[in-house]
């Protein structure tokens, strides 16, 4: 599906540098043998709206018969939203969904009062040589849904607005952005951009959201006049007009943000939450390991392993 904002008139005339409050360095983590880059949290920052984890996956290269593996393990309190722009991924759960996420679409997994999955490359994927790259994603629930019930949905790339307009292709992934609406559902005010640009091609960030970002996915960008290379992500002051544009080789970005929540968040592990004591009653629940009765049960289909609770 197609929407059409008019980037001319969107576009500001200049861009202030001062507008840029951080930049995000991302810093390498291991999520069961295979290493992500981490851009949220950090010191400076823990949240972008309700963007409390960004983990970008690859671009990995991976022999016959290797792959990713993430054991079962749980979540309370976020949404999982996981977006890849290369490769496949097996998602399961423990409501029973089974689903392959493609280059193009979205897996968006609601935690609430608890939930487990696992992420494992698939067997159609192992019996040649593969490639991964994408997003991961938490988003922070408000705390009047952060115990609803869990569920998860899945969304193909051609069910998202997409747009292809002077240099620019743009697909909205998640909330609403420059007068388009993501059929994800939404908790809080949220935009989740993936925006590809040609050479020396400018587009505007969006400005009716309290908190924004940018996270260069392949490419440079220029934004009033400096230059941010692959890797880097920019968090941006709240009301600026802001325009980037791409370096001679082009640029693929991923914007995001949306409005801060009521107030911040405790993590711990794999749990998000404004509540202390939901985190540990979630700890409790999780290493007890009572599958069959308990808050948490095993992914369908894959259960026979799981990530025990960490010591600490």
């Amino acid at each position: 599906m197609s929407w059409n904002p008019d980037f001319g008139a969107l576009m500001p005339r200049t861009s202030n540098i001062d507008a840029i409050e951080t930049v995000i360095v991302p810093r390498a983590r291991d999520i069961g043998g295979f290493e992500v880059r981490r851009a949220l949290p950090t010191k400076k920052k823990q949240m972008v709206g309700p963007f409390i984890f960004f983990d970008q996956i690859g671009p990995a290269e991976f022999l016959t018969n290797k792959g990713i593996d993430v054991r079962p393990h749980p979540h309370i309190g976020l949404a999982t939203l996981t977006y890849l722009l290369n490769g496949a991924i097996d998602h399961r759960d423990s409501l029973g969904n089974y689903q392959t996420i493609r280059a193009g679409d979205v897996n968006w997994m609601v935690a609430g009062n608890g939930i487990t999955h696992s992420e494992r490359t698939g067997k159609k994927e192992r019996s040649s040589n593969h490639s991964l790259f994408g997003i991961q994603s938490w988003l922070a629930l408000p705390e009047r849904y952060e115990d609803i019930n869990a569920f998860f949905s899945h969304h193909p790339k051609s069910a998202l607005p997409s747009i292809e307009d002077r240099g620019v292709s743009a697909c909205l992934v998640a909330g609403s952005s420059w007068g388009g609406s993501s059929p994800l559902e939404q908790f809080s005010d949220t935009f989740y951009v993936d925006v590809n640009l040609d050479a020396f091609a400018s587009v505007p960030l969006p400005d009716e959201h309290e908190d924004r970002a940018i996270h260069v996915m392949r490419g440079e960008i220029v934004v009033a006049g400096q230059s941010f290379e692959t890797g880097k992500m920019l968090i941006f002051r709240p009301g600026d007009k802001i325009s980037i544009k791409a370096g001679n080789k082009g640029a693929r970005v991923i914007m995001l943000g949306g409005a801060t929540l009521e107030g911040p968040r405790y993590i711990w592990w794999n749990f998000v939450s404004s509540s202390l004591d939901k985190i540990e009653a979630a700890k409790k629940d999780w290493a007890a390991g009572e599958w069959e009765k308990g808050r948490f049960q095993l992914p369908f289909g894959d259960a026979d392993e799981f990530i025990p609770l960490p010591e600490k």
